[in-house]
């Protein structure tokens, strides 16, 4: 592949992950804060509803709009009516107060930009020559893309306080939105990529009964119980630096994009990772990067030069196991429904796993928590287990038909 194809589909992941990266690590805040302090006052409820939306876009994109992406329109075209509809919903948040009003721009938003995370993973293999060492440096644009969307927040956040600062956070709406519409003319000039045309009616059924493939169920089953953790580590590890680790409030973003930073030098050396080590080694290491840094996390909490160094882990957990994952994902399912396994896939990443997530760790911080004091040691214990047990079951159980990508075509990948 040229590098003029290449270049665009890394600008492509830049605008794909600066839309989700502008709006999400601000939002709660802005919601949760009370009317008179500047925020829209929702209850914890309605907050969890909202923060549901991906999970419900995530299942239906599955027997919608993956389908779509496999067998009805051009990756391209899909792309861009996708993020121009939501890109519009994400703007209107801006002006909107009222929880009925905000969930259902919000649910339109992640109904239309969820499935795109598949269809421009789809669109990017499709036009790649060899994935396993392009993929690397196209979806580190993702990367830039979320560190890039905290720049433009700084600027409107700096030097506000109280009420005016809290009412300064909605404008992650205007840059999220704006993102968007960007993305969504982008999307006429990317490599066309036309749907593919396959026996089967339903992509999403042909894709559901090659999870009957042991190898394929245990990296199904072991992707749950990651993005359970993954998902995890966004929701406990800001309390924990502020709380119990001692860092100021205004650190706890430049602390934790440490690993977004540590995420991109993963994804450049992650061809020549997965050619030297395979397919199961990989994994394993990004998977034993969450067990050791919640050891860390657990055993060390006042050690604040090891937690800031322990955040270089999470781009190693990104990347050796979940864009592993995508190019895995690529080498051994057919051509026609590739969109609907990675949608599959991302069920588990961006839906069940979150939703699991917050279900298990908001409750048990809550149960752990003494007159505002959580047991934070024993919270992390319970990650750390589940990242061993995923090691185990990946370790004994994960037999895929080759060792890597290396010099292997997606078809002689491909399990019968």
């Amino acid at each position: 592949m040229n590098h003029g194809p290449r270049n665009k589909l890394f600008v492509m992941m830049i605008l794909q992950f600066f839309i989700w990266g502008a709006w999400l690590p601000l939002i709660w805040g802005y919601m949760g804060t009370a009317v008179a302090e500047g925020g829209l006052g929702f209850s914890a409820t309605q907050q969890a509803w909202i923060g549901s939306g991906f999970a419900i876009a995530s299942i239906l994109g599955i027997f919608f709009s993956n389908q779509f992406a496999d067998r009805t329109f051009a990756a391209e075209k899909f792309m861009a009516f996708s993020h121009l509809v939501g890109g519009l919903a994400m703007l209107g948040l801006y002006w909107v107060q009222s929880f009925p009003l905000f969930f259902a721009l919000m649910l339109i938003h992640s109904i239309l930009y969820v499935p795109t995370i598949s269809v421009a993973n789809s669109l990017a293999f499709s036009n790649m020559k060899d994935a396993s060492k392009e993929f690397g440096f196209v979806r580190m644009g993702g990367t830039i893309g979320w560190i890039l969307a905290s720049w433009p927040l700084y600027f409107i956040l700096d030097g506000k306080t109280g009420f005016d600062a809290t009412q300064a956070r909605k404008a992650i709406f205007l840059v999220s939105g704006i993102a968007s519409l960007v993305l969504a003319a982008y999307s006429l000039v990317l490599p066309h990529t036309p749907p593919k045309k396959g026996s089967e009616k339903n992509a999403w059924i042909a894709t559901g009964r090659r999870l009957a493939i042991p190898f394929i169920l245990v990296l199904f089953i072991v992707t749950f119980i990651d993005a359970t953790i993954h998902n995890g580590y966004f929701l406990v590890t800001p309390g924990f630096l502020e709380k119990s680790a001692g860092f100021e409030g205004k650190w706890i973003m430049p602390i934790m994009s440490i690993g977004q930073i540590a995420e991109i030098l993963a994804m450049m050396v992650l061809g020549g990772v997965l050619a030297k080590f395979g397919w199961r080694k990989t994994m394993l290491v990004g998977i034993a990067g969450h067990a050791l840094r919640f050891a860390i996390y657990a055993f060390f909490p006042q050690n604040q030069p090891l937690i800031i160094l322990v955040q270089v882990l999470h781009g190693i957990c990104y990347a050796f196991f979940f864009a592993t994952v995508y190019i895995f994902i690529d080498a051994v399912f057919p051509k026609d429904v590739r969109a609907s396994a990675q949608g599959w896939f991302n069920l588990l990443i961006l839906g069940l796993g979150d939703l699991a997530a917050k279900w298990l760790f908001l409750p048990l911080a809550a149960s752990l928590t003494k007159d505002g004091v959580t047991d934070y040691k024993t919270l992390f214990l319970v990650p750390t287990g589940m990242a061993l047990g995923a090691m185990i079951l990946l370790a004994l159980f994960f037999r895929p038909p080759s060792f890597g990508p290396e010099g292997e075509s997606s078809a002689s990948a491909a399990p019968h």
